[in-house]
């Protein structure tokens, strides 16, 4: 269609050609949920998954995928990027990301749905993951957005008493379900 759109009424000519990838348009990109409610402070859990956010950036990085991010916490969420590739200085504006307050994870998946379709409308071939890396600690049960093609949970909970939502949600979800220690000790993050 875009070639016809191009040659209009004129004789058709090399430089009327358009094309459409069928194959590797579908760069991988993974849109990242950070908890930055006032559990995550408690035990350095923020700043571990800062820790982990970074690594996970550079991966990226050498993959050649796009990355997003979408904070949330105390009461809102944040996109703090936009789909784009993702870049070696990523720990500079990681580190400033604050925390404190209530856990709104449905407004923050509202986000990053957003994000997630805005990018399947863009690059339809495109694999979409969406990783939360979260606490669990909140009372919500919101549905995973339709345009992640794998969702991946990272739960940070710890201690002797553990609630499970982490858990529940991945499960809920048909996600993958990775505790914090576990995914940095097979990682080296």
């Amino acid at each position: 269609m875009a070639t016809l759109r191009a040659k209009r009424s004129a004789r058709l000519d090399a430089h009327h050609l358009r094309y459409r990838r069928t194959r590797g348009d579908g760069a991988a990109l993974h849109c990242f949920l950070l908890d930055c409610s006032g559990s995550m402070l408690a035990g350095e859990r923020l700043a571990r998954a800062k820790g982990m956010l970074v690594a996970l950036f550079d991966r990226a990085y050498r993959e050649r995928a796009e990355i997003a991010l979408v904070c949330f916490g105390g009461g809102r969420a944040q996109v703090r990027r936009q789909p784009g590739a993702a870049h070696w200085f990523n720990e500079r504006w990681v580190a400033p990301i604050g925390g404190g307050g209530g856990t709104p994870l449905a407004l923050g998946l509202a986000s990053a749905a957003t994000v997630l379709e805005r990018a399947a409308r863009r690059r339809p071939l495109q694999r979409r993951w969406l990783w939360v890396l979260t606490d669990g600690r909140t009372n919500e049960k919101p549905q995973a957005p339709a345009a992640a093609d794998e969702v991946v949970v990272v739960d940070f909970e710890e201690g002797s008493i553990r609630v499970g939502r982490g858990e529940m949600l991945a499960r809920e979800w048909n996600a993958q379900y990775l505790t914090a220690d576990v995914y940095s000790y097979h990682r080296g993050v």
